[in-house]
């Protein structure tokens, strides 16, 4: 996805003259990067934000579905807004939105308006990410080959997110948890005195109106992926359906989706539009999706309650496993390059690899949870998630690219981002987190009868001393039983994908130019 070429192949017209020319394409790997850092409110500053102010931990983390719906919500005007607005003013205003947004959220205290400052700071930065990014693209691959594009692309996405999380923790411990928005601040200043003084205005087609957009459509469906986050997010602090909250919501949650089908089904030209869902594959590539986050949810809900409190890790250790994160995304996204690309394999089979890897990495954390480890004994699972995580995601995206037109294409790739980022994560959190609770219970009054035959009066007994350690045993053994289920369900999706072979072509078909895509637009809304 680039603008079209002038003096060579690669030559982008919209950068100033006086940039060398091999710099041309890395200042918008640069700010691809920088669009990526940003975050609404960041994960490794949870901790700080939370002893400081009032906010609660399921607060903070709706602070960063907002975010992620605001971007999985915006995939479908990304195209309008490209052939309505030039590259310059699409970026200034996405660093622009990303600056005021990151100055912001550190002084909003109250929930609602800090949600919606974290929604825009995401469309900002899908919009930023996507301008850089579709206009390296002939750069990246000049025959427009998405089995080059999505493994480099999720090179820059998945990378930036570990390399955020180790900013946000370095300069939380050494400075203060608000100094990553300020860095972020300063960051999108730099993108915008390159954007101001290295690019002008281009057009890639004639100018296209916003026209029949359906703007209502796009609030409902953003409420009604916001209000399945907050019914998930919130579930155990509102003890599930004993709370009215959860039971009212419940019922706001269907009568939403009811109204945007509704909508979807008798509007002419709807958000999403009712072929887009008809296309075959569609739904089992959604399901998959939606189960693999489900599984990866085990990072943040298994993962730090074991760092913290088994094993009672500082910020500063714990975040050192990002470093093997890090390098297992790189690791991923080339194998799936390497694999698609190079190689031509089926995509079908990387998806099993993929599945494999990831129950390597649960299958690791099983046998090697213990109070008694080291650090080192635990960067093999990290970077196999790593791994994982990049071969699933790139290779899920080139399945759903192969399989719709690109008409629709970004729709779906909406409603996938909405499972991606949003509900698979939240879900798998709610659940593994309410399993916790019961494992807990169960194993404090099952193991908890070896204290009562202890006959305390007759012999010194340290019941003080011994208590915390037997928690922290219960605890341990807890998170073993969950990611011993996991592991179940996650080697049977394995051995679905070694009987089934889905007929997923080897090639892919090629992305239509940028002047063919403005005319079936036009064509569309004629």
């Amino acid at each position: 996805m680039g603008a079209p070429v002038l003096n060579g192949p690669f030559t982008m017209p919209m950068v100033r003259g006086f940039v060398p020319r091999l710099m041309q394409p890395w200042l918008y790997v640069f700010m691809a990067v920088t669009f990526q850092l940003s975050g609404g409110l960041y994960l490794g500053t949870l901790a700080e934000m939370m002893g400081e102010t009032t906010l609660m931990r399921e607060d903070l983390l709706m602070c960063l579905y907002a975010n992620l719906a605001g971007m999985a919500i915006y995939f479908p005007l990304l195209f309008r807004m490209k052939f309505r607005f030039t590259n310059k003013t699409l970026l200034a205003v996405s660093a622009t939105g990303v600056l005021v947004c990151n100055l912001a959220a550190p002084h909003v205290t109250f929930l609602p308006l800090l949600w919606v400052i974290c929604f825009v700071e995401g469309i900002c930065k899908i919009q930023g990410t996507f301008e850089c990014m579709s206009t390296i693209q002939l750069w990246m691959t000049p025959k427009r080959d998405f089995t080059v594009f999505f493994p480099m692309l999720h090179i820059i996405i998945l990378g930036s997110m570990q390399v955020s999380d180790l900013l946000a923790t370095y300069l939380m411990h050494y400075y203060h948890w608000s100094y990553m928005h300020w860095f972020m601040a300063g960051v999108m200043m730099v993108d915008l005195l390159i954007i101001t003084l290295c690019t002008r205005h281009f057009r890639i087609v004639k100018k296209f109106p916003l026209f029949g957009i359906d703007w209502l459509g796009a609030l409902l469906w953003a409420l009604l992926l916001l209000e399945v986050a907050y019914f998930f997010c919130y579930g155990e602090f509102y003890d599930w359906w004993n709370s009215p909250v959860i039971r009212v919501l419940a019922v706001m949650i269907v009568s939403t989706l009811a109204v945007c089908v509704g909508r979807m089904l008798h509007v002419r030209h709807p958000f999403l539009e009712p072929k887009m869902w008809t296309y075959r594959h569609l739904f089992p590539i959604l399901l998959l999706i939606m189960l693999v986050e489900m599984y990866l949810a085990a990072e943040r809900s298994l993962e730090e309650v074991f760092y913290e409190s088994v094993m009672h890790y500082e910020a500063l250790v714990s975040v050192r496993l990002d470093w093997l994160v890090l390098a297992g995304v790189v690791a991923g996204c080339l194998f799936a390059y390497w694999w698609m690309h190079v190689r031509r394999f089926s995509y079908l089979r990387l998806l099993a690899v993929g599945i494999a890897v990831l129950a390597c990495y649960l299958v690791g954390f099983y046998f090697t949870l213990s109070s008694e480890i080291h650090i080192s004994q635990l960067y093999l699972p990290v970077a196999c998630r790593g791994f994982a995580y990049a071969v699933l995601s790139a290779t899920f995206m080139v399945c759903l690219e192969e399989i719709m037109t690109f008409q629709h294409f970004f729709q779906a790739l909406s409603v996938f981002n909405m499972l991606h980022m949003v509900v698979g994560g939240v879900l798998g959190a709610a659940v593994y987190t309410e399993g916790l609770s019961y494992y807990m219970a169960d194993n404090l009054a099952r193991y908890g009868t070896a204290i009562d035959n202890v006959a305390v009066s007759s012999s010194p007994f340290d019941l003080g001393g011994y208590m915390p350690g037997f928690i922290e045993r219960m605890m341990e053994v807890s998170i073993k039983q969950i990611y011993g289920w996991v592991i179940y369900a996650c080697l049977l999706l394995f051995l679905l994908f070694l009987l089934y072979d889905a007929p997923i072509r080897r090639e892919l078909k090629q992305m239509p130019g940028w002047r063919a895509l403005r005319r079936e637009a036009e064509k569309a809304f004629r």
